[in-house]
């Protein structure tokens, strides 16, 4: 959420931040629904403010005639004032209403674009095209092969067997599949706390409507989450949405800060997704795991938390060799919540495309609004917002299809990354 102060005194730079976003909001109605806010707030506040006075005075008089004139004035002037509360709780409930419409607003250093095909690849790690796990020379005429063939001919991915669970876009993973899955989970969160100094918190899958909002998922997303109506409990899309919330309506010591946590979680969203558009394969599903890396900052120390995050994010790919390069959102392509944010993604030589495996965001105080986190710089100072970053570290089943695609062999079988050969009990090629 944006501060409305913000909206009210910097309104040129916040509809020129929509313009660069290609987003609308509705910052005229905002303006005017908070003169009407403030129109009754004055008015409240002086006919309060009237009344004690007027109490004051009817204690000391001696006319007992004018004092009762005068409480009976009180009485209409209190029943206005109940009228003024009750309008004024309803223009506030607007006014927050339509302040949660508002995206952020995108950072000065990100490049301005329409859309993704203005985003900047701003490095590379690791040869691409071809798969870097090969241990032999591969042979004339050799194509690898996308993911689904690979994981259906080792027995790995079943995906009839998910359809017939609970329909398109679920999939199952079997014996080795499902150990590589669960090694890689293990090794991210392994990696994060020992290496990286991270907290592991492991956190519910439903959640309450104000953890959405919160986290800046709702109002804006309803439609791709799936929502409990009879207990109001909403499936998460990421730990993103838990964490945010861990510190909701706290007022946080500023010696605490910074304040890292990792999360593993099942992810469930709804995706209303195109006809034809990514049908094959894990690549776009409706449940997939993800390990989430979330940071509660300083603000002043933000933007380096960012390149941090990120540079964890980095050394999971690198740890698992996988090729992959970093990519800067423009404005255009930037989202709801974040003011900058890049993109990892690692190439599948198979599917011959870049796949999105990590987005690492600092959304500044916009969140820390929505979900009221704040800190004391010191114990005698006003509560100000923190910031917030956070970032996949990294999210599953891309990471899976990268490894099946790079460690693919010519005979069928799959070689087991070094790193995750202590989690797989020493297994070193999946047959």
């Amino acid at each position: 959420m944006l501060a409305l102060k913000l909206i009210r005194e910097n309104t040129d730079f916040v509809r020129e931040g929509l313009r660069k976003l290609n987003a609308t909001a509705p910052i005229d109605e905002i303006i005017a629904t908070d003169d009407e806010r403030r129109r009754l707030l004055q008015e409240a506040e002086s006919l309060k403010a009237e009344r004690n006075a007027v109490s004051k005075q009817i204690g000391q008089m001696k006319d007992r005639a004018e004092a009762d004139r005068l409480k009976e004035r009180m009485r209409t002037v209190g029943e206005r004032i109940k009228q003024l509360d009750a309008e004024l709780a309803v223009v506030e409930q607007r006014l927050n209403d339509l302040m949660l419409q508002v995206p952020n607003m995108p950072h000065e250093s990100l490049p301005v674009g329409p859309d993704e095909s203005a985003n900047v690849v701003t490095r590379t790690w690791g040869p691409t095209p071809a798969p870097v796990g090969l241990r032999e020379p591969a042979p004339d005429g050799w194509d690898p092969l996308p993911h689904w063939e690979i994981g259906e001919r080792l027995g790995i991915i079943d995906f009839e067997r998910g359809v017939k669970l609970s329909g398109t876009r679920f999939y199952v993973l079997k014996g080795l599949g499902a150990r590589l899955q669960r090694a890689l989970i293990t090794y991210m969160i392994d990696l994060h706390t020992t290496k990286h100094g991270y907290t592991e918190i492991y956190p519910p899958y439903l959640v309450k409507k104000e953890c959405l909002v919160g986290a800046g998922q709702l109002p804006k997303f309803a439609e791709n989450i799936y929502h409990d109506v009879e207990d109001d409990l909403w499936l998460i899309g990421t730990a993103e949405i838990p964490l945010t919330n861990l510190h909701r309506d706290e007022i946080l010591d500023a010696d605490r800060l910074p304040l890292y946590y990792v999360a593993y979680s099942a992810c469930f969203r709804r995706e209303k997704m195109s006809a034809g558009r990514d049908v094959r394969g894990i690549k776009r599903v409706h449940q997939f795991d993800k390990v989430e890396m979330y940071k509660f900052v300083m603000p002043e120390t933000s933007y380096d938390e960012l390149e941090k995050l990120l540079d964890n994010a980095e050394d999971v790919a690198k740890g698992l060799g996988l090729p992959y390069r970093v990519v800067m959102m423009c404005t255009g392509d930037l989202g709801f919540t974040a003011s900058k944010k890049y993109d990892i993604e690692m190439w599948a030589p198979g599917s011959k495309e870049w796949l999105e495996v990590s987005s690492c965001s600092n959304c500044e105080d916009f969140q820390a609004r929505r979900a009221n986190v704040r800190y004391r710089r010191t114990p005698t100072s006003r509560p100000d917002f923190v910031h917030t970053l956070n970032g996949s570290g990294l999210a599953l089943p891309r990471v899976m299809i990268a490894i099946l695609e790079q460690y693919q062999q010519p005979d069928g079988t799959v070689v087991v990354p070094e790193a995750l050969r202590p989690y797989m009990g020493g297994i070193e090629v999946i047959k």
